[in-house]
């Protein structure tokens, strides 16, 4: 089956953009045009591949042609690129919060070298990253998942420690012998996907206290830890850096909880692709711990 490549390129902008509107302002076309190009491509494809919504979302039919669309616009920005074009060569990668605020920084200066080229992240939790692949949005993922995609290769990259910790003040006051009073103390968790705290929660076979904050931030979480908001999982560099101040304390009685990573790319051989790999795992190297083996 063959598709037209400016119909696909039409197809990924929406995706991008949210809506037909937005997309014909950015291609430079009538919302008219991009809507027949969408119906033109649906008829190629025999299926719908865009809902009608606000914003608009993919179908599980579209995914694999925003994917292809991806590919073809990477390919054609490095290709214009070694030929001396100014194409910008766009990379879409998806990595969670505490990574990106803890080891994956280098990565980003590792991409400021390469001239011409755009990173644009997509911050989402490693347990589902791995969806934004599976649905065309990102080239690239650091995911807690170990299988791959389809389409993508994985390699392990190792695990991020978390420190279950608290401000020692918030410790003093629901203390229970050499423990921690799991059913008073506060909690607080980075949104609805963050489950890391009922891990430790579990393992105490408690449920979640009555007061539970979320601070969507990864610094403002680190804030709202050390002010006494509540006790939180923190990554192992952060909670060094607190607890060296005197300004958090681990909880007792508790253990680490490290969280392996993986990074999935997708099987495209292309130099900034390649390069951003390595970049991933130089990074990871010497800051995540020891990578898991099979």
């Amino acid at each position: 089956m063959r598709f037209d490549p400016v119909q696909l390129d039409t197809v990924l902008t929406i995706a991008e953009e949210g809506s037909f509107e937005a997309a014909a302002r950015r291609l430079h076309v009538t919302p008219s045009a991009v809507s027949q190009r969408v119906r033109a491509l649906e008829q190629s494809a025999g299926q719908v591949v865009l809902r009608r919504t606000a914003p608009v979302e993919v179908t599980e039919a579209g995914a694999p042609l925003v994917r292809l669309a991806r590919q073809m616009r990477l390919l054609a920005a490095e290709a214009g690129a070694a030929l001396g074009d100014a194409d910008v060569v766009d990379l879409a990668v998806a990595v969670n919060a505490d990574s990106l605020a803890t080891w994956f920084r280098p990565v980003l200066a590792a991409v400021a070298e390469r001239a011409g080229t755009a990173v644009r992240l997509h911050v989402e939790d490693e347990a589902f990253s791995h969806d934004l692949l599976r649905r065309g949005e990102v080239l690239a993922a650091v995911t807690r998942e170990p299988r791959p995609v389809q389409g993508c290769s994985v390699e392990p990259l190792g695990a991020l420690r978390y420190i279950p910790a608290a401000a020692p003040r918030l410790l003093d006051r629901h203390r229970r012998g050499r423990g921690v009073d799991w059913s008073t103390i506060p909690l607080v968790v980075f949104n609805e996907k963050d489950q890391l705290q009922d891990q430790v929660l579990a393992a105490h076979r408690v449920g979640r206290p009555p007061v539970v904050h979320r601070v969507p931030s990864t610094a403002d979480f680190l804030e709202a830890v050390r002010s006494g908001l509540g006790w939180g999982l923190l990554p192992e560099p952060q909670f060094a850096s607190a607890a060296g101040a005197g300004d958090l304390a681990r909880l007792p009685g508790t253990s680490a909880l490290d969280v392996a990573l993986h990074w999935q790319r997708w099987r495209l051989a292309t130099p900034a692709l390649d390069d951003l790999s390595d970049a991933v795992r130089r990074a990871a190297t010497g800051s995540l711990r020891a990578r898991r083996r099979g």
